[in-house]
């Protein structure tokens, strides 16, 4: 059962305001619905017109809503592992490895990597505290990077925890050797790496199985270019599409100056047929309201109802 919806695309095609306008209609339908933001620079908030924070609150009823900030996440992540650095490694070498950690913020890498851990734990609330979660994700590269992470990630894990293993039972031998048996307890940061592999091993599980992927462009030839691009990507990662939202079509009628801006997004819509025919293509019309608080999302949230999204 599909139960996650990731709404993707180059930046300012619309996909915050799409999210949200299609999680509210999921809520209207009777479903506990959370939307999320993963992207740095988020507009969630502003599509639905009040303040997020990291903490699901409800702007509606059955409508929850979130901005996850990846740095906050990651900062406290590293906080945990500096905690058990601190009962792992020889006080001698402590202020280094700390030192290390500290700068580990900022390193390339982390704040993904933290803001995929708390998307975990909110994937691992569907079920329970929502029936559904919808995903405003950064623009494409940054999705398709987050998306993929659990993948890259596993591995990684794996030779790190075996590094560790290594590293305490030769601390264990020496300890013998010299006749101090006195610390048997289980190694933190060993443990904590099994779990993370386990964590990740989950929600690659979960990405695969349970989530579907709304590509989301406006009919011009340039994200035309990029989302066919995301798609074999994602799709090479074993990621499941679903249907591409065209967003803000002009009507087919327009005179003047807009006429030839209707004859370029019909040709980009015939491409957009022919490359996604198994996945659907909707088409979502410009809007004439800011499209900003739910109550001007409502007539979008109709139409991407009436869509039925597969």
């Amino acid at each position: 059962m599909l139960l996650i919806r990731f709404f993707g695309g180059k930046g300012g095609v619309g996909k915050t305001t799409l999210a949200a306008a299609f999680a509210l209609s999921r809520a209207r339908s009777g479903l506990r619905t959370l939307v999320v933001s993963t992207d740095p620079a988020h507009s969630l908030g502003d599509v639905l017109d009040t303040a997020l924070s990291d903490t699901p609150a409800e702007v509606l009823p059955g409508l929850w809503a979130a901005e996850i900030s990846g740095e906050r996440q990651a900062r406290r992540r590293v906080a945990e592992v500096t905690e058990d650095a601190r009962h792992a490694v020889p006080r001698d070498v402590l202020p280094a490895v700390e030192r290390h950690l500290a700068r580990a913020v900022d390193s390339p890498g982390t704040v993904e990597s933290a803001l995929l851990d708390r998307l975990t734990e909110l994937v691992d609330q569907v079920g329970t505290e929502w029936d559904e979660l919808v995903v405003d994700s950064a623009p494409t590269g940054h999705m398709v990077r987050l998306l993929t992470l659990p993948a890259l990630l596993t591995p990684w894990i794996e030779g790190l925890a075996r590094q560790r293993a290594k590293a305490s039972d030769a601390e264990r031998m020496v300890a013998g050797m010299i006749g101090d048996t006195a610390d048997d307890e289980p190694d933190p940061l060993l443990r904590r790496l099994h779990a993370r592999r386990e964590r990740m091993e989950w929600m690659r599980t979960q990405l695969v199985t349970r989530a579907l992927v709304h590509l989301v462009v406006v009919p011009e030839r340039l994200p035309l270019a990029e989302t066919v691009r995301a798609a074999e990507s994602l799709t090479d990662a074993g990621l499941r599409l679903g249907a591409v939202l065209v967003n803000r079509v002009l009507p087919d009628d327009d005179p003047g100056l807009l006429g030839r801006r209707v004859d370029q997004q019909r040709e980009v819509l015939r491409r957009l047929t022919a490359r996604f025919a198994d996945h659907g293509v909707v088409a979502v019309p410009l809007l004439a309201d800011a499209l900003t608080g739910t109550g001007e999302l409502g007539a979008l949230a109709d139409l991407l109802g009436a869509a039925d999204l597969a």
